[in-house]
This record gives structure tokens, sequence and C-alpha cells, in this order.
């Protein structure tokens, strides 16, 4: 079979192929003119139709209609002159179908596209013609194609021309056919014009009967005049389109909705049949939509992954139709233009995302160790980065938060600098235009260090409220700016891990990557931003450094107009957006008030030496600056410590970072060490004020004070070295903190002898003046310098009469002797211990001092005993009626009794044992104080006997004189030193200088009778000068056996 009787075949039966696997659903509908079988079962009044087979539509209908051979049909049955397939114009092909289907153009499905093909088509494009059916024909094969459309067209005109003259006839029939029914039905409706009037011969003018009209005068029909075909009829059809109009609107009104409902249907139906077979496109949208509000990125991803794979679904729909050459369906059509509006959508909203996490991102800022919201906002950073990254971002979100987190902190460290400086300096401008603190404030402080080492001060109470309030809020600045958990320095610290993570790529591992690895750059720093974060970071410690070292180093500063300045709560054009709070004082929640409307004026220069440091509080004493020093001192070695273990290196001309905060380190010590020596040395001078009169409880015989001072020494040394030997609170791989200097240690020890010296001459003064050497504003009650409240348990020894000098001086005798024995040697251990010294040179001259006050105590005690008992001697042996016993006749020596001056002075000695042994029990200082009595009571008998107005000393003087010193010699023995036994043998040696030779001669054999009369004497005497008796060894020192020995010989 050849391929032109297979397309007749083909065009005559309306077939696609010869040999079809199943029958064509099309052959199925019905014929033209004729209704489907649903459409049969409503029209109920139209007749039923004649049964046909079902075959016929393949039959030849010729003979009822005219038809072209392999005509089609529209969507609603008219038959149109394009045929279904066509041989070649240009007579090379059979069938251009079949050529098309060759080179893989599917046109069968397509009418457009096939019509396009047809020469029968209106819509033919020659051009694509040419480049599909004939693409590789050559121009020969084109010049022969055109000669054969050439003879077609010849051929088919030759075919029309003989045609047309076969029928002539008809054809001209026809037109006259034609043309006649026209004018008719065109003339139909038109009014006649009456004919002009005829004369008839054969009438009467007035007779009507023979009259008869050419033409009707009636008027011509509406009817006829309605369907004439003129334009006032509308040509034929004025008459019936009212009726056609009124029964479209009721067929309108009666069927519209069932119509209407039914394409709505049919309309609803596709469009559920296409939502469900793309439920995910609709959905992408609302879903992604839905976890940006609730921030869940894991959603948001899954989301935009999914988006993004329906979009290239429908963008590989595209390039294969593209790569194939076929048109789109409407299917794939209708799924793209839904992609495509899905895709505009989602992005749309991951761009306002984006902007929003970039917004987050900058602001994505936590303070390290504080609550649990902090701990997950610390990560919040990380989750941002994550998700720019797998979305896809132009910059690099890791540079960009390091870079904020880099100017957020530089922006918080800035404000909390100057903000804490300002507020320190109004703090210490109050304080300096106050009033000085009172010397009972000052006891109270000083006394607030307890004596017992179990027990631990209470800062409070170290200085006055408004100093500690001072402290506080330094501590609290230090805190806030140097604390590693909570604290900035903790936040830089933390920040550069962070950035060290990702210089290193290690915070990068577990990030994604993005879609088709195009994060992936984003995950390595470049050289240049590792640079900049290098000098970031050192400019941030620089920060800190030069605060703090001007803080310490600096006077106060003058200008305080930073707190009327407002706080910055939106961030620079070129500064990330800062949080409000980070823009919050530093110490917002202090107890620091300002008010702008009572500024204090500068503080007045008078020469204090607390008016050069401005991290030093006005009228502060050491103990509350030791104690929050050494707290500050650790702070800024750690933070030292930490911030040179980062290892940064030198930028620029700069010198090494580690050498510079070492530099810091010493130089905030020196600073805080010469601060406190300058208040410990003020408060050295009032140190006397912790004498309150009241005795010790565990050592009877000695006052508070030597506690006192101790436990107050003892707290000051013990914080000096934590400022002296900065020890930093956690092990960091760089220690910056060097050992002090010599010339440090030195100023220490000079002010450590200076205190001593300066509390001894007070506790003297005091002992010798009373209440004047506290001065006029110090107000006592009761006695003069005792505390209500202070007594001690044991009534009787509490408090003493400090009204009575020689009480005063005898308690500041026995402190002096605790101070020799105990207080300064312990002091000085705990010094050489703290500070790893020596202090040879030291002790011997604390030693010294020691030894001249109490040599001057003593005198000012003993001083005015010994010349009352002198003046005693003298005038008792310088009366007449001395030895006036001696010089009665029959009198024996051994019945003398001594001198009256003799009993007025033991007597004396007496009370001045029970005055010392009262005041001072169980302590060396009643011998020591009856010794040196007993040594002035021997020098005032030498010299009187040595008087010039005692010439010659008869035999009756003699052996009185002898009588009354060997009396008092035996009932001191206990108290005879070695040099009272040298002064009473010299005593003896001027009595035999000023005696002749009989009296002499006499005396000796008087001695025998004197002995008896001495041992007489002593058992009268028994019981009044008991208190002399020597008492059992161990209790009270032996006296001295050389003494014994010397009166042995006597």
């Amino acid at each position: 079979m050849n391929s032109t009787t297979e397309t007749e075949i083909l065009n005559k039966y309306n077939l696609t192929t010869l040999y079809p696997a199943a029958w064509p659903e099309e052959k199925d509908a019905a014929d033209e003119g004729q209704l489907s079988e649903d459409e049969a079962s409503t029209a109920t009044a139209q007749p039923v139709r004649r049964s046909r087979s079902r075959y016929s539509v393949l039959e030849d209908r010729s003979r009822f209609s005219r038809q072209v051979p392999g005509a089609e049909r529209s969507k609603d049955g008219v038959e149109t002159l394009v045929q279904k397939d066509e041989q070649d114009p240009l007579g090379m092909y059979p069938s251009v179908v079949q050529v098309l289907r060759a080179r893989n153009l599917s046109v069968e499905d397509d009418i457009k596209l096939r019509n396009r093909f047809l020469l029968s088509s209106t819509t033919f494009s020659p051009s694509l013609f040419l480049s599909q059916v004939h693409s590789d024909a050559s121009t020969d094969t084109l010049l022969q194609g055109l000669d054969f459309l050439s003879r077609s067209i010849e051929q088919k005109s030759a075919s029309l021309k003989v045609l047309v003259e076969t029928n002539f006839e008809r054809f001209v029939g026809a037109k006259a056919t034609i043309d006649r029914v026209y004018n008719e039905m065109r003339e139909q409706g038109k009014d006649s014009e009456p004919p002009r009037p005829t004369h008839t011969r054969g009438a009467s003018r007035t007779s009507f009967s023979g009259r008869k009209p050419s033409v009707s005068l009636q008027p011509v029909p509406s009817e006829k005049k309605k369907n004439a075909l003129v334009k006032e009829s509308e040509y034929g059809v004025h008459g019936i389109k009212v009726p056609l109009t009124e029964v479209a609107v009721k067929a309108e009104e009666v069927w519209g909705p069932a119509l209407g409902g039914r394409d709505k249907e049919e309309t609803l139906k596709a469009i559920l049949e296409s939502v469900e077979s793309n439920r995910g496109l609709f959905e992408v949208g609302s879903t992604v939509e839905d976890a940006i509000r609730r921030k869940d990125h894991e959603t948001i991803i899954e989301e935009y992954k999914r988006a993004r794979k329906y979009t290239e679904d429908a963008r590989y729909i595209v390039e294969q139709a593209n790569y194939s050459k076929m048109p789109l369906t409407d299917s794939q059509i209708h799924q793209i233009i839904v992609t495509a509006r899905m895709w505009a959508d989602v992005e749309r909203q991951i761009e306002q995302f984006k902007r929003d996490a970039w917004k987050r991102l900058a602001s994505a800022h936590f303070a390290k160790h504080q609550t649990g919201t902090d701990d997950i906002k610390s990560d919040e950073y990380i989750s941002l980065i994550s998700i720019m990254l797998e979305l896809g971002v132009e910059d690099n979100p890791i540079w960009i938060w390091l870079l904020s987190r880099y100017e957020y902190l530089k922006s918080r460290l800035n404000i909390l600098c100057e903000r804490s400086r300002v507020e320190i300096e109004i703090l210490r401008r109050h304080l300096a235009n106050g009033k000085k603190p009172t010397l009972r404030s000052v006891q109270k402080h000083l006394r607030a260090v307890p004596i017992s080492t179990n027990a631990t001060a209470e800062p409070s109470k170290l200085d006055a409220p408004k100093v500690i309030e001072f402290w506080e809020h330094v501590h609290a600045s230090m805190t806030t700016l140097l604390s590693t958990k909570g604290g900035l320095l903790g936040e830089l610290i933390e920040y550069w891990d962070i950035a060290q993570s990702f210089m290193s790529g290690r915070a990068q591992r577990n990030m994604p990557t993005g879609y088709q690895n195009q994060s992936s750059v984003h995950h390595k720093l470049t050289d240049q931003n590792k640079i900049d974060l290098e000098k970031g970071t050192t400019e941030l410690i620089n920060i800190v450094r030069e605060h703090l070292y001007s803080f310490f180093s600096d006077p106060p500063i003058e200008d305080v107009s930073a707190l009327f300045s407002p706080m910055p709560t939106t961030p620079t054009p070129t500064t990330p957006r800062t949080p409000l709070t980070a823009a919050l004082s530093p110490t917002a929640g202090s107890r620091f008030k300002f008010d702008p409307n009572n500024v204090p004026p500068p503080s007045p220069s008078r020469g204090e030496t607390w008016e050069k440091y401005a991290f030093w509080p006005p009228h502060s004493n050491a103990l509350s600056g030791s104690h929050y020093l050494s707290k500050s001192l650790i702070l800024i070695g750690t933070a030292a410590n930490e911030l040179a273990s980062f290892r940064l290196p030198e930028t620029g001309s700069s010198s090494r970072l580690d050498e510079a905060l070492r530099l810091l380190v010493g130089g905030v010590r020196e600073r805080c060490i010469s601060a406190v020596c300058a208040a410990w040395n003020a408060d050295a001078e009032k140190l006397k004020v912790l004498e309150d009169w009241t005795r010790n409880a565990d050592r009877k015989d000695t006052t508070n004070l030597p506690q006192r001072f101790l436990a107050v020494q003892s707290f000051l040394l013990n914080h000096l070295q934590k400022i002296m030997y900065v020890e930093a609170s956690s092990k960091t791989s760089v220690d910056v903190v060097v050992p002090p200097s010599n010339k440090l240690l030195q100023m220490l020890r000079s002010q450590f002898v200076t205190s001593l010296y300066r509390t001894l001459s007070g506790m003297v003064e005091c002992a010798e003046m009373g209440r004047k050497a506290l001065g006029e504003d110090f107000q006592t009650k009761g006695d003069d310098l005792t505390l209500d409240g202070e007594e001690d348990v044991d009534g009787k020894w509490g408090k003493v009469d400090a009204n009575n000098k020689s009480t005063r001086l005898l308690l500041t005798l026995s402190n002096m002797s605790h101070f020799q024995s105990e207080i300064t040697p312990h002091l000085l251990s705990l010094f050489e211990t703290l500070f790893s010294v020596q202090l040879t040179d030291e002790t011997n001259r604390i030693r010294d001092v020691l030894s001249q006050l109490d040599t001057q105590l003593f005198k000012s005690y003993t001083k005015p005993h010994a010349l009352q008992i002198g003046a005693w001697i003298e005038s008792g042996i310088f009366a007449t009626s001395w030895a006036a016993a001696a010089r009665e006749k029959g009198r024996s020596v051994a019945d003398l009794d001594p001198s009256p001056y003799v009993s007025t002075v033991l007597l004396h000695l007496v009370t001045i044992h029970s005055l010392t042994s009262t005041t001072s029990p169980n302590s060396p200082l009643t011998p020591r104080i009856l010794k040196a009595l007993f040594e002035a009571t021997t020098t005032s008998l030498i010299s009187t006997f040595s008087s010039p107005r005692l010439p010659t000393i008869s035999l009756p003087q003699l052996m009185q004189a002898t009588l009354d010193v060997e009396f008092i010699s035996q009932t001191l023995a206990s108290y005879t030193t070695d040099a009272a036994s040298q002064t009473q043998t010299d005593i003896y040696q001027i009595l035999d200088q000023k005696t002749d030779n009989g009296a002499r001669v006499a005396l000796q054999d008087e001695l025998g009778g004197l002995r008896v009369g001495l041992k007489r004497l002593r058992e009268g005497t028994r019981g009044q000068f008991s208190c002399f008796r020597r008492v059992k060894r161990g209790t009270v020192a032996s006296p001295n056996p050389q003494g014994d020995e010397e009166r042995g010989r006597r």
C-alpha cells in the first residue's frame, strides 16, 4: 500500500493510524444534528431517533451533507475545512503529520500546533513549516518544490474554471433567484405609493359604481413590516428579537442556576483535584509562615527545602519542554504557575525572615554564667547562624555576629568605664564635703575587728556607712567589669574563645553548608578577618587596662557631666543594633542615687593624703581600705592573667600585651599600698582610742588595748599581704603578677614600725594625760575612756578608775610589759612570715623604743613616790628628836625602836604594794616597783647621811642610823638589788667616816644587842609587813642571792 492510499484511508475514516489498538472514544460522540444520551434523556418532547449502526460513523455520508475529506470538527461539533493531515504542498512527502511524527514532534493532540503546518488552515506558518518539515532540504529541492506548488495552484485554478463554465447557467439562475427573493423580502414591509389618478370617460363624476381603483389603499400589515429587510426593522429580525430576548431571560432564570451550578461543580471538582494533587504546593507558604511565627527553625528549613524541590521540579519540566521543543500541557502550565506563585510567597517570607534574623543576630548578646534564660539565649546566635547558612545569604553571618559582638562589648566597656568612674567621683565628693568622723566613731570602727582569731570582721562595721557605700560601689564596679562569672571580663573571655573556635574551624564543623554547598564559603574566615578579630580583641583589652590604670593612678576627675548626658539607646550607623539593657548603668541595681539638682562641688584642697587618690574615699580608715582593695586586687590580678592568656600578637608599635598587663598590676598595687599606708599612718595616731581602761578577760593585769591593737595590726597585715602578693582566683597558662619591689616592701616595713611607735606613744600619752590626750571632742560617760556596756563579766575586774593616774600608769606599764613579751614579737613574726623578710634592724629599734617608753612610764610612776620617801627621810633624820631614845641613859640598844620616818616609808611601800598587786595581779610589776623604791630609799638615806647638815655622827646617832638602815633592809629583803646592797654598804662607810674611833669600838660592843633588837622588831612587825615577806619559789621571783649574802655578812 502506497502512502497516497494510506492517507486517503485515514482521511476517509477519520483515523490516526491504520492499526488502532482500541475503538476511538471520539467516535462514540453524537453526530452532527444528534444529541448525546444525557441530552436525549432530558429532551423528552423530542421524538426518539432511529437506531443506527455503531459503525455508521465510518459510512460515507456525502449524500446527507457536503463534507471535505479528512475535515475536522471543533469542540462544539462544527465541521471545518481544515483536514487532519495533508500532502506536502511542495510534493516531497505524502503526509505532513508523518514527517512531524518522525521528527519527534507530536501534533496529533495539539490542534493549534498542527494547523500551523497545514496549508488549508488560516494559521498556516510558512517559516515554521519550512524549519520543521524541510529543515534538511537543499536549495535545489526547495526550488523543485516551488515548481510543484505553482503547478498545483494552476491545476486547481483550471479545475475551478472548468467547473464555472460547465455550471454557468446554474450560477446565473441561482443568482437571479437569490436577487428576486432578496428584493421581495426587502420590499415586503415598505408602504406602497398611490398611483396617479386617471380620467375615465364613461362614468359620471359623482358616480362611484363604475370606478375601480388600480391599487388597494389599505395600509400594509405591521407583521409584514417587522419582517422587512430594512434598517428600521433591523433587517427582519426586529420582530423576533424581543420574544427571543424574553425567552432568553426566562430561560436564564429557570435553567441558569442549574446550568451554572453544574459548571461550578465541574470547576470546583477540577480545582479540588488540582489542589489534592498539589496539596504540598498550597501548604508550603502557610507552613513557613506559621514556623516563622513560632520561631521553629527546623520546620522553616524543612519547608524551604520542600519549596525549593517543587521549584526545581517545575524548572525541570520547562527545561525538558525546551529541550524536546514540545509545548507544555495545561496541567503542566497550571503546575508551573502555582509553583511560581508559591515560590514567590515563600521567597518573600524567607527574605523578611532573613532581615529579622540579621537584626536578631546583631543583637544576640548574652552574659556568661547567669540565669537559665541567658543560657538559652547564649545558643541563639548559633541557631541563627545555622539557619542563615542553611537558607543561603550573601554576607558571612559568622563574621557579622563576631563584628556586632565586638561593637557591643566595646560600647558596654566604654559606657561602664566612663559612668562608673563618674559615679565614684560623685560619691567621693559627697564624702569630701561632709564632716570628719569623730574619735568616738573611729573607736567604734577600730573595735569592729574581733579579738578572737576564730571570728571574722563584718565589713559593714569597719568604717562609716557612707564610706562603706563608696567601697561597695567601687567593688561592684570592679566586679561588673572584671568578674569572670557574670562580668564583662567573662563575656570578653567567652567572645575570644568563640572567635578562636570560628578561626580554627571547630565551631563550623556541625554547621550546614546550604543548598548545593553555597554557604560553605562562609565557613572559613579570611586572613584579614582573623587579623581584624585579633586587633579588635586587643583594643577591648586596652580599654579595660587603660581604665584601670587611669582610675588607680590619676587624680580624681573634675568633669562629671557624663551623668547629665542621655544614655545612648540607638546604635551608630556603623554599629549593629544594641539592646536597651546594654545602655543602662552597669551599677543600676546599686545603692548609687544621683540627684542632678544636687551636684556636689569639687572636694576642697586641705592637704589631705587621700586627695590625690580617685579610688580612696575621704576620711576612710586603713581597715576598710585594705579589706576592699585586697578584693579588688584579686579581681585585677585574675583579669590580667586571663587577658594575658589570650596570647594575642603584637599590633603596630604597641608593646607586648602581657608586659602592659604586668605594668598595670604593678602600678595598681603600688598605688593601693601607698594609699593604705597613708591611711594606716593617720590611724596609728588614733589607735590610742582603743584604750577603754577595761581589764582583759584573759589577762587581768592588762587592759584590752594590747589584744585590740594586735587584732587591728594583724587584720591590716593580712590584707596588705593580699594586696602585695596578688593572688589570682583562677589558674591560667600565663602569670603576669610579679613579686613586689624592694621599694614597696621598704615602704611597708617603715610604716609598720611607724605605726608601732605612734601607737605606743599614744598609749603613754593616754596613761599620763588621760582625757586630755584624746581632745575635748571625745565625750565620755562615767570614767574618762570607758564605753557603756563594755564591762567584763567579772564586775570587780571590769572597769577601773581611769581618773587615777597611778592606776592608769600601772595598767599601762603592764600593757607595755605585755607588748614587750608577746604582742610585738608576735607582730614581728607575722610580718616576716607574710612578707618573707627579716626585720632584724626593725626588731632592735622596736625593742629600744619599747624599753625607752617603759622606762619613761616607770619613772613617771616611781618618781613621785621616790621624792616623797626622800622628803620623809630627810625630815626624820634632820629632826632634833632623831636618836633621842638612844641618848637616854640606861637604855639598851636592844630596846631601841626604828625612827618614825622608817615606819612612814615602810607603810607607804605597803600601800604601793597593795595598789600594784590589786591593779596588776600576778604580774612582775610589783617587785619591780618595790625594788626601784627600795633603791630610791637607800639612795635617799646615803644622800641624807652625806649631807653637810650632818657633819658628825655621835654614838647614839650611829646606833639609831644602823638600826634604821638594817630594819629597812631586812624588812625589804625580798626586793633587795645589787644597787641597793652597794648603796647600803656605802651608807655604812659614810657613817664610819663621820664618827670617831671610840664610837666605832662602842658600836662593836653593842652589835649583839642590836641583833636581838632587830629580831624583836621583825617578830613584832610580822603582821604589818607580811606583804614584804618572801613567798614560795615559783610564785614570785626569788630575791637577789647576792643581797642575802651581803646581809649575812652584815
